[in-house]
Protein backbone atom coordinates (compact mmCIF):
# COMPACT_ATOMS: atom_id res chain seq x y z
CA UNK A 1 0.00 0.00 0.00
CA UNK A 2 1.42 3.71 -1.23
CA UNK A 3 1.49 6.05 1.17
CA UNK A 4 -0.57 8.09 0.04
CA UNK A 5 -3.57 5.37 0.98
CA UNK A 6 -2.41 4.67 4.57
CA UNK A 7 -2.40 8.62 5.07
CA UNK A 8 -5.95 8.52 3.57
CA UNK A 9 -6.60 5.80 5.59
CA UNK A 10 -5.34 6.73 8.66
CA UNK A 11 -6.73 10.69 8.39
CA UNK A 12 -10.55 8.86 8.05
CA UNK A 13 -9.78 6.70 11.24
CA UNK A 14 -8.83 9.89 13.28
CA UNK A 15 -11.70 12.02 12.09
CA UNK A 16 -13.91 9.17 13.29
CA UNK A 17 -12.24 9.09 16.84
CA UNK A 18 -14.60 9.68 19.93
CA UNK A 19 -14.26 11.47 23.05
CA UNK A 20 -11.47 11.25 25.58
CA UNK A 21 -11.03 7.83 27.07
CA UNK A 22 -9.77 6.31 30.35
CA UNK A 23 -8.46 2.89 31.93
CA UNK A 24 -11.93 3.57 34.08
CA UNK A 25 -14.23 2.89 30.86
CA UNK A 26 -15.27 -0.27 31.77
CA UNK A 27 -15.63 0.25 35.61
CA UNK A 28 -18.47 2.55 35.80
CA UNK A 29 -18.70 1.60 39.70
CA UNK A 30 -15.12 2.80 40.34
CA UNK A 31 -15.37 6.42 42.00
CA UNK A 32 -12.45 8.49 41.37
CA UNK A 33 -11.17 11.40 43.46
CA UNK A 34 -12.41 14.48 43.38
CA UNK A 35 -9.42 16.92 42.68
CA UNK A 36 -6.99 14.62 41.62
CA UNK A 37 -3.92 16.12 39.73
CA UNK A 38 -2.78 14.17 36.18
CA UNK A 39 0.63 14.12 34.68
CA UNK A 40 0.54 15.17 31.19
CA UNK A 41 1.78 12.49 28.96
CA UNK A 42 2.26 11.48 25.52
CA UNK A 43 2.52 8.84 23.15
CA UNK A 44 3.23 8.21 19.26
CA UNK A 45 1.75 5.60 17.73
CA UNK A 46 3.99 5.50 14.30
CA UNK A 47 3.12 3.37 10.85
CA UNK A 48 5.55 2.28 8.65
CA UNK A 49 4.91 1.99 5.30
CA UNK A 50 5.13 -0.94 3.22
CA UNK A 51 2.19 -3.67 1.33
CA UNK A 52 0.82 -3.95 4.91
CA UNK A 53 1.08 -1.33 6.85
CA UNK A 54 2.79 -1.64 10.65
CA UNK A 55 2.13 0.03 13.70
CA UNK A 56 5.41 -0.24 16.13
CA UNK A 57 5.12 -1.52 19.46
CA UNK A 58 7.48 -1.93 22.61
CA UNK A 59 7.68 -4.18 25.29
CA UNK A 60 8.68 -2.18 28.69
CA UNK A 61 11.85 -2.91 30.34
CA UNK A 62 11.18 -5.58 33.69
CA UNK A 63 12.18 -2.84 35.43
CA UNK A 64 10.73 0.21 34.75
CA UNK A 65 8.71 1.92 37.87
CA UNK A 66 5.40 2.20 35.94
CA UNK A 67 3.96 -0.75 33.62
CA UNK A 68 7.05 -3.16 33.63
CA UNK A 69 6.50 -5.40 31.11
CA UNK A 70 3.93 -4.17 29.41
CA UNK A 71 3.46 -3.47 25.76
CA UNK A 72 3.07 0.22 25.38
CA UNK A 73 3.76 2.72 22.43
CA UNK A 74 6.94 4.95 22.62
CA UNK A 75 6.01 7.81 25.13
CA UNK A 76 6.07 8.97 28.15
CA UNK A 77 6.08 12.03 30.47
CA UNK A 78 6.24 16.10 28.90
CA UNK A 79 9.15 17.50 30.22
CA UNK A 80 9.51 21.05 30.98
CA UNK A 81 11.97 21.39 28.64
CA UNK A 82 9.60 19.86 25.42
CA UNK A 83 7.28 22.48 23.57
CA UNK A 84 4.66 20.83 23.52
CA UNK A 85 3.26 17.12 24.39
CA UNK A 86 4.13 16.37 20.17
CA UNK A 87 7.10 17.56 21.13
CA UNK A 88 7.81 15.28 23.48
CA UNK A 89 6.27 12.50 22.19
CA UNK A 90 8.75 12.57 19.17
CA UNK A 91 11.46 13.17 21.75
CA UNK A 92 10.54 9.42 23.45
CA UNK A 93 10.13 8.02 20.21
CA UNK A 94 13.54 9.21 19.16
CA UNK A 95 14.65 8.21 22.94
CA UNK A 96 13.47 4.69 22.94
CA UNK A 97 13.44 3.55 19.99
CA UNK A 98 16.12 5.60 17.73
CA UNK A 99 13.00 6.95 15.79
CA UNK A 100 14.11 10.18 14.09
CA UNK A 101 11.63 13.06 14.57
CA UNK A 102 12.29 14.28 10.91
CA UNK A 103 11.00 10.82 9.25
CA UNK A 104 7.92 11.47 11.02
CA UNK A 105 4.84 13.00 9.84
CA UNK A 106 2.37 13.88 12.22
CA UNK A 107 -1.24 13.22 11.07
CA UNK A 108 -3.12 14.54 14.10
CA UNK A 109 -3.66 13.51 17.61
CA UNK A 110 -6.39 11.36 19.22
CA UNK A 111 -8.66 12.71 22.60
CA UNK A 112 -6.43 12.47 25.52
CA UNK A 113 -6.44 8.90 27.51
CA UNK A 114 -5.99 8.85 31.85
CA UNK A 115 -4.47 6.11 33.20
CA UNK A 116 -5.17 4.36 36.40
CA UNK A 117 -1.19 5.43 37.23
CA UNK A 118 -2.52 9.33 36.88
CA UNK A 119 -1.17 9.78 33.63
CA UNK A 120 -3.00 12.18 31.04
CA UNK A 121 -2.09 10.45 28.03
CA UNK A 122 -2.10 12.41 24.59
CA UNK A 123 -1.71 9.53 21.08
CA UNK A 124 -0.57 11.16 18.02
CA UNK A 125 -0.35 9.48 14.84
CA UNK A 126 2.35 9.80 12.99
CA UNK A 127 3.69 7.96 9.46
CA UNK A 128 7.16 7.02 9.44
CA UNK A 129 8.78 8.08 6.21
CA UNK A 130 11.80 6.15 4.84
CA UNK A 131 13.70 2.96 6.05
CA UNK A 132 13.90 3.12 9.66
CA UNK A 133 15.71 -0.06 11.51
CA UNK A 134 14.40 0.02 15.76
CA UNK A 135 17.50 0.55 18.22
CA UNK A 136 15.87 0.09 21.51
CA UNK A 137 17.12 1.91 24.91
CA UNK A 138 17.49 -0.88 27.25
CA UNK A 139 16.66 0.77 30.32
CA UNK A 140 13.33 1.47 29.20
CA UNK A 141 12.65 -0.96 26.31
CA UNK A 142 13.00 -4.86 26.21
CA UNK A 143 11.57 -5.40 22.98
CA UNK A 144 10.37 -3.56 19.58
CA UNK A 145 7.86 -5.33 17.22
CA UNK A 146 5.04 -4.53 15.07
CA UNK A 147 1.83 -5.11 14.46
CA UNK A 148 -0.65 -4.66 11.24
CA UNK A 149 -2.32 -1.62 10.93
CA UNK A 150 -5.52 -3.47 9.28
CA UNK A 151 -5.43 -5.56 12.80
CA UNK A 152 -6.05 -3.03 15.19
CA UNK A 153 -8.47 -1.50 12.75
CA UNK A 154 -10.34 -4.06 12.99
CA UNK A 155 -13.14 -3.94 15.77
CA UNK A 156 -13.61 -7.47 15.88
CA UNK A 157 -10.02 -7.99 17.21
CA UNK A 158 -10.91 -6.74 20.43
CA UNK A 159 -11.88 -8.29 23.56
CA UNK A 160 -13.25 -7.42 27.28
CA UNK A 161 -11.23 -9.12 29.86
CA UNK A 162 -10.32 -8.85 33.36
CA UNK A 163 -8.23 -9.23 36.52
CA UNK A 164 -8.88 -8.93 40.42
CA UNK A 165 -7.59 -5.15 40.84
CA UNK A 166 -7.71 -3.45 44.81
CA UNK A 167 -9.99 -5.94 45.44
CA UNK A 168 -12.36 -6.23 42.61
CA UNK A 169 -12.79 -7.18 39.26
CA UNK A 170 -10.96 -4.46 36.60
CA UNK A 171 -12.44 -4.74 33.37
CA UNK A 172 -10.34 -3.83 30.50
CA UNK A 173 -9.98 -4.46 26.75
CA UNK A 174 -7.18 -6.28 24.95
CA UNK A 175 -6.20 -6.56 21.40
CA UNK A 176 -4.11 -9.64 21.30
CA UNK A 177 -1.20 -10.03 18.65
CA UNK A 178 0.74 -13.37 18.13
CA UNK A 179 2.60 -14.19 21.47
CA UNK A 180 1.90 -9.99 22.60
CA UNK A 181 -0.71 -9.07 25.02
CA UNK A 182 -1.76 -6.00 24.02
CA UNK A 183 -3.95 -5.17 26.59
CA UNK A 184 -5.04 -1.76 28.89
CA UNK A 185 -4.31 1.72 27.75
CA UNK A 186 -2.39 0.81 24.97
CA UNK A 187 -5.60 -1.47 23.75
CA UNK A 188 -7.83 1.52 24.51
CA UNK A 189 -6.08 4.06 22.50
CA UNK A 190 -5.91 1.83 19.18
CA UNK A 191 -9.73 0.55 19.99
CA UNK A 192 -10.06 4.53 19.80
CA UNK A 193 -8.39 4.49 16.72
CA UNK A 194 -10.08 2.36 15.28
CA UNK A 195 -13.82 4.31 16.35
CA UNK A 196 -14.99 2.25 19.08
CA UNK A 197 -17.26 3.51 21.51
CA UNK A 198 -17.83 2.63 24.85
CA UNK A 199 -19.75 -0.64 26.38
CA UNK A 200 -20.28 0.37 29.67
Amino acid sequence: MNEDLIKRQLLSALSQARAGSSDFDLNPEITLPEGRKLRAAAVLIAVVSGDEPQIILTKRASGMKHHPGQIAFPGGKVDATDIDARAAALREAHEEIGLPSEQVEILGQLPDHETVTGFTVTPFVGLVHGDFEPVSEPGEVSEVFQVPLSHVLNMDCYRIEYRRWQGRRRFYFTVPWGPYYVWGATARMLRNLAGGKDEN
